[in-house]
């Protein structure tokens, strides 16, 4: 699935998401434009939660806030029973200010500070994932002050090496994340939580990168976790109550048969089956556990719009389509050569959407570049594309992940415009920035 499911081409030949024809959007909020479809998102919960319940029923779905996250979004979310994950203040301030449940936020970073922490205490989060040592005397401290009892899970460093860009490795050794435990950091912050009054220590977490294809490391970080507990428990006494690997698989960009994920339904039996083999192996009692679905859940429920400007043909060389966006809203392509596809909207042509003709006859090599002042601003280094003039919408699916929430103002750009559809409906849900807006926060 690259396109969001209720994806199709309407009578006038255009491309649509819900009924919706994604050209008129272009025309009434003009570009770029990142679309969201509600349908997909509601369907991509449920299906992860299905594939818990049918594999390992007291595990749960916590949604990685910082894959995308708006007042929007979280009251889906809400409405889905879904749990959430933050890794900072400005994330926690949204989903608490949004009314998200505090009992279903869980707490993320390798660096949070003390007011950051303090704001997570007192709200009374369902758990702190804690990174470092400084953290973790930290919430002791504040825990101490505010007299009040702290849920967490110690964030561990496994040493697993996922097959992903090096960029989006976090498990490995030689990372910022997590305390190593191929020495005896991790063993002395399980010691100094299970010591202190103010600290509930529920359990270990893991997270080995993100993008990632393969279930095999997520199996080896859950083996180094069971491992690490029952050392715990022989060592300290200890009993973890919950194990997780984290987040991380991928989804599909492309139609490429390698760019293809994993089906859910295998996640969820991969998952729930080794916790059961490593509780039985070291005689734990079967822990409770957690997922962490960012891009899985909004991902593909996402489209963005861009409209074409300059042309340029390099004889022998390829055709270069420049476009209104770029860079600025979307970073993935420059910082991680992530791959995507591009499609006409008016005269949509193969890519996996439903009932299109094929994508055959006058093709170009050509790179689509955006508006930046940096050679290494291109959305698509490499696809043939048919005939484009100015003026023309493209369209790019799998954009609801990390586009957003790493945009930025760069050659003060003003970040785009957001809509959800729902039902054939088409809501402003964020408007277009303004050179108000990026002037709000100078002193003129």
């Amino acid at each position: 699935m690259l396109w969001p499911i209720t994806t199709g081409i309407n009578a006038a030949g255009h491309l649509s998401i819900d009924g919706v024809d994604l050209v008129d959007l272009a025309g009434e909020y003009g570009t770029p434009l990142y679309i969201y479809d509600e349908a997909t998102i509601r369907a991509r919960c449920r299906e992860h939660r299905a594939a818990f319940a049918k594999h390992y029923p007291q595990g749960r779905i916590v949604y990685a806030g910082k894959a995308y996250l708006s007042p929007a979004i979280l009251a889906i979310l809400k409405e889905e029973g879904t749990w959430l994950d933050v890794c900072s203040g400005g994330e926690l301030g949204l989903a608490l200010r949004c009314g998200f449940p505090a009992e279903r936020i869980a707490f993320h970073g390798n660096n949070k500070s003390p007011d950051e922490l303090g704001q997570a205490i007192i709200a009374g989060l369902d758990a702190i994932i804690v990174d470092n040592a400084l953290e973790l005397e930290r919430i002791i401290a504040i825990g101490n002050e505010l007299g009040k009892r702290t849920p967490i899970a110690l964030r561990l460093n496994p040493g697993v090496e996922a097959h992903t860009h090096a960029y989006r490795q976090t498990g490995v050794v030689d990372s910022k994340f997590g305390f190593p435990t191929v020495d005896d950091q991790a063993e002395r912050a399980v010691v100094m939580a299970i010591n202190a009054p103010s600290i509930d220590l529920r359990g270990f977490h893991a997270h080995i990168g993100a993008h990632i294809f393969e279930l095999d490391p997520y199996r080896a970080a859950i083996r180094v976790l069971c491992r690490f507990a029952a050392d715990m428990r022989d060592r300290h006494s200890y009993v973890a109550r919950e194990i997780s690997p984290g987040g991380g698989i991928a989804i599909s960009y492309t139609p490429n048969e390698q760019d293809k994920e994993t089906p859910l339904d295998e996640l969820g039996w991969m998952v729930g089956q080794t916790l059961r083999e490593c509780a039985a192996e070291h005689g734990l009692p079967e822990p409770g556990t957690w997922l962490e679905p960012g891009r899985g859940i909004v991902g593909q429920a996402g489209v963005v719009l861009y409209t074409v400007g300059a042309i340029k043909d390099i004889p022998g060389i390829r055709r270069y389509i420049a476009v209104d966006g770029g860079m600025g809203d979307n970073i993935r392509p420059a910082l991680y050569e992530a791959e995507y596809i591009a499609v006409v909207a008016a005269r949509p042509r193969g890519h996996a959407i439903p009932d299109a003709p094929p994508l055959d006859g006058d093709l170009v090599n050509s790179r689509i570049v955006g508006k930046y002042c940096e050679s290494g601003d291109f959305l698509i280094r490499e696809i043939m594309m048919p005939p484009v003039a100015p003026g023309d919408i493209l369209a790019m699916p799998a954009a609801g992940a990390y586009h957003l929430m790493m945009a930025s103002n760069y050659n003060m750009v003003c970040r785009p415009a957001v809509v959800f559809i729902r039902d054939g409906q088409a809501r402003l849900v964020r408007r277009r920035e303004t050179l108000d807006d990026l002037l709000a926060a100078e002193i003129m």
